[in-house]
């Protein structure tokens, strides 16, 4: 028999349970733990998680800002994984597949990565492994012919399609061909490329280079002294400061809109429209990211519901800003049919002068402040979500305050402050335009 005490404890299944939007949630960002290694290598450390599960982040100010000959930069971080001394590429894949682990590599703009995900267990027999590729990788003539072969096919393909050809145009367009990330590659590129390249950019910034290791999950407790075996003997170095001279060389094309007709008998256009944006460090910059959800930054904003729903020119359609380090973008993204585009691109500028009209309504801003609070929630559920948050806001030189003052932003930017944004920076006449048929 149930107590009568217990009874007052159960669910009323008659009523519904109370409804709490995501902005009335109290965020809380986890903290790392942030060590040093005898060579001046940061550790952030985030041991969090109950799966016996982990991930080991090494970055370094090895992306193509730093290459003296197109490609080089990419090259080399894919072909870390391609031989060493002692191992050969079968024999390292075999390696990490017998532990069930996965390692990838990654080239950006400033920074590229090496990605170790695996069980906790068989850090000991991986650590190690990582430490031999990036102090001993030999970069075998044959494979970086594989490598080479592969990319121009891939680069062919991908020629061929009209959304990859205006991604790259319009990069070029808003910072120049010469800047990195304006930088594009041909098909004689690859053809250039040569391994005393790759081995010359591994030695200076894979090998000595700056580097920074982020580490989460639930984490062994030897991991400090693993990566002080492995990674602090290696002469690598502190990141702080790494790309602060890098000399960009800026200069976007003096042309605003172009017509790229890349297939004839095409059918869709792709549609990228974009002006310069400054980075994380502006003042505007957490104030816009709100303004920009409310324009085009979700499946409920200003563009989908009018392109999308009400025209229904496009499948989707999204604006963002972009994930630059040094300068950033502001970009409308999509493809429509080729009869429309030009409708489209009209709707696109039409939304940019309501925003700068009109004040923005209670509800709409309140929709968006709980998506973009709701976002970020969901990204904090799990260490590797966690730790990538931690991540950009290191890469960036920013700390937890960052974190807290944009939630704060969200929460308490008014209606007429995102109006006098979009009069400032929704100004047409300041963005380039590209549409590739």
């Amino acid at each position: 028999m149930i107590s009568t005490d217990s009874r007052k404890d159960k669910l009323v299944r008659t009523e519904p349970p109370p409804i709490k939007d995501p902005v009335d949630f109290e965020v809380k960002l986890p903290l790392c733990d942030v060590r040093k290694l005898s060579n001046g290598v940061e550790v952030h450390l985030l041991n969090m998680g109950t799966e016996d599960t982990m991930m080991i982040n090494l970055v370094f100010y090895a992306g193509n800002c730093f290459e003296k000959k197109k490609l080089v930069a990419a090259a080399t971080t894919h072909l870390l994984k391609n031989g060493t001394s002692r191992l050969n590429a079968f024999e390292l894949n075999e390696h990490f597949e017998f532990y069930g682990a996965y390692l990838s590599r990654h080239c950006y703009n400033e920074t590229s990565e090496i990605v170790l995900h695996c069980l906790n267990k068989h850090a000991d027999e991986l650590v190690p492994v990582i430490g031999e590729i990036i102090s001993d990788s030999i970069f075998p003539e044959k494979e970086l012919e594989i490598y080479v072969q592969n990319s121009k096919q891939k680069l062919t393909v991908n020629l061929q399609k009209c959304e990859f050809v205006a991604s790259r145009l319009i990069d070029a367009n808003l910072f120049g061909e010469k800047h990195p990330y304006g930088s594009y590659s041909t098909l004689a590129d690859y053809d250039a490329l040569e391994r005393s390249d790759v081995v010359e950019f591994y030695d200076r910034y894979y090998r000595s280079g700056h580097c920074v290791i982020f580490a989460a999950g639930k984490l062994p407790a030897n991991i400090m002294e693993l990566f002080e075996k492995e990674i602090g003997r290696l002469p690598l170095k502190n990141h702080r400061g790494a790309g602060n001279n890098i000399a960009y060389d800026f200069q976007p094309s003096a042309e605003k809109q172009k017509l790229f007709i890349n297939d004839p008998q095409g059918v869709q256009a792709a549609i990228r429209i974009a002006r310069q944006f400054p980075n994380r460090h502006h003042p505007d910059f957490q104030k816009v990211m709100v303004l920009n959800n409310i324009y085009g930054g979700f499946f409920g904003s200003r563009l989908m519901t009018n392109i999308r729903e009400d025209k229904g020119y496009t499948y989707g359609i999204y604006s963002y800003v972009m994930n630059h380090i040094h300068q950033s973008g502001w970009i409308i993204s999509t493809e429509a049919g080729r009869d429309v585009s030009t409708a489209t691109v009209t709707e696109v500028y039409e939304e940019m002068k309501q925003l700068s009209n009109e004040l923005v309504d209670e509800e709409e801003l309140r929709m968006t402040r709980n998506f973009m609070i709701g976002t970020i929630l969901g990204e904090l559920d799990g260490p590797f979500q966690v730790l990538g948050r931690w991540k950009n806001l290191v890469l960036n030189d920013l700390d937890e305050n960052y974190f807290y003052s944009a939630i704060k932003t969200i929460k308490t930017i008014s209606a007429e402050e995102l109006q006098q944004l979009a009069k400032k920076y929704l100004v047409p006449d300041e963005f380039y335009e590209v549409v590739v048929i």
